[in-house]
């Protein structure tokens, strides 16, 4: 994702995390990373809005001073489709941490992706089930007891 110089400050300090696009397609993806400067943004949500759903606190969100002049810099070729990306900045060198579903309460994953997720939750949860430890106990040449745990695999 490109931004014009004067928000690129405000995004690396972390004030602005939300952008507007006006584009035929899409041009990025959930969970995309792209490089701004020497790091990273990671884009957290994508989805499509209506224009009537800029408004003046979602401009401000998006670091410009208006609706007028947030439009103005999101229209630039022949796109009618507008987007609503959400991202975080990861400075050079920084570890990108997994968000939890309640990190942000203005976002709404879809019912796919928390399908997805809880499919995914559920088969770790049948891997560790299958996957249990084995406690056995065990006298050592000296007469005493010892615990050993092993492994055992699904029955």
């Amino acid at each position: 994702m490109v931004f014009t110089k004067r928000l690129r400050e405000g995004i690396r300090r972390g004030r602005i995390r939300c952008s507007v696009r006006i584009w035929m397609r899409p041009h990025v993806k959930a969970g995309g990373r792209y490089r701004m400067d020497e790091g990273q943004i990671v884009v957290d949500s994508i989805r499509p809005i209506r224009l009537a759903d800029i408004t003046h606190d979602l401009a401000r969100e998006s670091g410009f001073s208006s609706v007028r002049d947030l439009l103005q810099t999101a229209k630039h070729g022949r796109g009618d489709k507008v987007y609503l990306i959400r991202f975080r900045y990861l400075p050079p060198g920084a570890w990108d941490v997994q968000r939890t579903a309640g990190d942000d309460r203005n976002e709404r994953r879809t019912e796919a992706d928390a399908q997805s997720s809880s499919d995914s939750r559920t088969e770790l949860l049948r891997r560790i089930r299958r996957s249990t430890l084995k406690r056995s106990s065990m006298k050592t040449k000296g007469g005493s007891l010892t615990t050993r745990w092993s492994r055992r695999r699904g029955e």
